[in-house]
């Protein structure tokens, strides 16, 4: 069981929210209304061929003569936006944690994060630093599983990241760990290199852990925008994803990614992480996301009783 903290989520949406509130308190709308409403989701990356879905159901009610107000509008908004995410399955019940992404996407952050989350579940985490290629990797996934009580495999600089899977894959088995999170290099530019890699390493998992369940989450920085749908749609070509983590969630007005991802790559978003206080994600909620972005709640850090 979890419940609210007390610290609040930054609004994701804050610029584009307080402008949706100023129309959903109007008393009459007209072809400018919807204009507006389509340049908001424009500017929130909510993506062309999404919002195009809701404006088009807008004018369709405007035209009707059934949009006349704001909570018109509200009400039309909310039941469109869960209709776009209503392909966002929940994920399956995993042991093993694959994380996937470019570097500076948040993977190792969200590792320390995860490890701790599945702690509170009390959940005994080994955490595999298979990123073996960017020198601050481990020194940085130390100081996570540190702060997670998560135990840690380190490998050697440029060891053969497959390797490092191997022997994480033993150690999960010969101590009865819960759970594994594998750290994986993000090296975009090299792609077939990569994508070759992270192949080898899920035959690894594959051969050594049969009976487990494999989740890949691919990180992607919500600050970038429409540049993270381009990096979910390389990564999505290349190799199976289960999810996604959207990080960097705080301060950012990028968030409408969601919808893009959802209905174009039919990946479900599966956690939003932000900040750098370990407690700093929450599973993805749909229903609260949108309620989040048309002003009517805010999301907020989980935690356990």
């Amino acid at each position: 069981m979890f419940q609210f903290i007390k610290e609040k989520l930054k609004n994701i949406y804050s610029a584009v929210t307080s402008q949706l509130q100023s129309i959903f308190e109007k008393k009459s709308i007209d072809q400018s209304t919807i204009d507006q409403i389509q340049e908001l989701l424009i500017k929130a990356d909510t993506g062309i061929a999404p919002t195009k879905k809701i404006i088009t159901h807008l004018q369709s009610a405007y035209e009707a003569g059934s949009l006349q107000e704001g909570s018109d509008v509200k009400k039309i908004l909310h039941q469109e936006l869960g209709l776009l995410l209503s392909k966002n399955k929940p994920l399956p019940q995993a042991t093993i944690f694959l994380l996937v992404g470019i570097n500076g996407s948040g993977k190792t952050t969200f590792a320390g994060k995860l490890a701790h989350f599945l702690a509170k579940q009390k959940k005994s985490c080994l955490i595999a630093a298979a990123d073996t290629f960017r020198a601050a990797a481990p020194e940085q996934l130390t100081i996570w599983a540190q702060k997670a009580g998560a135990s840690l495999i380190i490998g050697r600089p440029n060891q053969d990241p497959a390797s490092v899977t191997f022997d994480a894959c033993e150690q999960f088995k010969n101590q009865n760990f819960d759970a594994l999170i594998i750290d994986t290099a993000g090296r975009l530019q090299t792609k077939d290199s990569l994508m070759k890699e992270l192949e080898k390493i899920k035959r690894i998992i594959t051969k050594q852990l049969p009976n487990h369940i494999v989740c890949t989450l691919l990180t992607v920085d919500a600050m970038l925008g429409q540049n993270s749908f381009h990096q979910a749609q390389i990564f999505h070509q290349s190799t199976a994803l289960d999810g996604i983590v959207l990080t960097k969630i705080d301060g950012s007005a990028k968030g409408g990614i969601v919808f893009s991802i959802v209905q174009e790559l039919s990946i479900p978003i599966a956690y939003l992480s932000w900040g750098e206080h370990i407690d700093d994600m929450t599973p993805f909620n749909p229903e609260l996301y949108i309620q989040n972005l048309l002003g009517e709640v805010k999301l907020q850090s989980h935690k356990h009783q």
